[in-house]
């Protein structure tokens, strides 16, 4: 049960509980509000506390983060889930291909990441990805355990908080072989689904590293600082070399690789509770890996 808890010091002493959660632990006036109308999810000292009540110093504030919660209504499927860190406020996991995170229109009843993780932490759970990855893509990925949690890390997503780099294989080989771009992208006319570089299009920034080339391909180390949807895919196309794979902005290898070759394969995060530095990495999946044996570092 994700939990934060607030010991009132004696120059917080003679504070309401609404300026405490406010300025003290970070919660939004939203959130106080949700908190607020439940049984359980404010209490100082064991018991049911409102926000207008003043704290003297040595009481000890609680908030519930789950009671003004809402259930994902995703349906519950066991499925096998890698995940590398957890506590009670957030997990970590390396997610597989081709799983989506979320359900959608196009494939009404597939399962999903949130099918998954509904039924590992139980229906009641709610479900807040904070780096969402394509259905494509393998790697680590970000669950917050509570809206509050969700907020905090989006909002350090693209800052020295939150650090995210991939490793991806692309045609070709980039030149220069490190580098940066900074195009803008928006959506690409007429469909739906894809985007394109273009002027009126979001700010866009990406950092390239070639890591190994050969036989027609490179594995290159990418790390985006912003987060525009294909950001990656997108770039590397632009710099004429698209991403194995790739049928949206290269071209389909059925015989090579089934999915766009990107994975996110480094994280390091700030815990938004405790201050922790978190670090953590995931080898090439299997596939990336096959490729690479095959074409760019053969024996």
């Amino acid at each position: 049960m994700p939990l934060l808890e607030l010991v009132v010091s004696a120059e917080q002493g003679g504070r309401t509980v609404r300026s405490l959660l406010k300025y003290e632990l970070g919660l939004s006036t939203t959130r106080i509000n949700r908190l607020k109308r439940t049984d359980t999810g404010l209490t100082a000292n064991g018991r049911r506390v409102f926000t207008n009540a003043v704290l003297r110093a040595g009481d000890r504030l609680t908030v519930d983060l789950t009671a003004a919660e809402r259930p994902t209504a995703a349906r519950p499927v066991p499925m096998p889930l890698d995940i590398v860190y957890e506590d009670s406020h957030l997990l970590i996991l390396n997610k597989p291909a081709p799983l989506a995170v979320i359900p959608s229109s196009l494939s009404p009843g597939e399962p999903t990441l949130a099918s998954g993780l509904a039924s590992y932490l139980g229906e009641s759970f709610s479900f807040h990805p904070v780096n969402r990855l394509d259905r494509g893509t393998t790697g680590l990925m970000v669950v917050a355990k509570s809206g509050f949690i969700h907020d905090r890390l989006r909002r350090a997503l693209h800052g020295c908080g939150f650090f995210r780099q991939y490793q991806a294989i692309c045609a070709g080989t980039p030149q220069p072989p490190s580098g940066a771009v900074e195009l803008p992208i928006g959506r690409a006319s007429g469909s739906a689904i894809r985007r394109q570089v273009r002027p009126d299009g979001q700010s866009a920034y990406t950092d390239y590293r070639v890591l190994s080339a050969g036989g027609g391909f490179s594995l290159v180390e990418l790390t985006p600082r912003t987060g525009r949807t294909h950001q990656l895919r997108v770039h590397m196309a632009a710099l004429g070399c698209p991403l194995a794979g790739d049928w949206l902005y290269g071209m389909e290898t059925p015989g090579l690789i089934a999915r766009p070759a990107l994975h996110a394969a480094r994280l390091e995060l700030t815990h938004p509770v405790t201050g922790e530095p978190l670090s953590f990495t995931a080898p090439l999946p299997e596939d990336m890996t096959t490729v690479l044996e095959r074409y760019v570092c053969p024996s």
